[in-house]
């Protein structure tokens, strides 16, 4: 599985909507959060292997209504504890 990062802008006053839809709609979604700064929202998504990363975040996150703008982050390898 490959993990990608998504940030959301979203049009003023739908962060919430944003969020919502992306939980109901994603099946692919780990978990989102709203966060201060330039992005309202971030959100962690498990493709498969192979998966093409720009056909998912153009057809399935940038059309959800209420998104204004989409940065996406590949991620590599996780760090944790054992």
């Amino acid at each position: 599985m490959q993990a990608i990062f998504v940030q959301f802008k979203c049009r003023p006053g739908r962060a919430y909507s944003v969020a919502s839809a992306l939980v109901e709609t994603v099946e692919e979604i780990s978990e989102v959060f709203s966060t201060s700064g330039q992005y309202d929202l971030i959100a962690k998504f498990y493709l498969e292997a192979g998966r093409d990363i720009g056909h998912f975040v153009t057809e399935r996150l940038q059309v959800i209504d209420g998104v204004a703008d989409t940065f996406t982050t590949v991620a590599f390898k996780a760090f944790g504890r054992e």
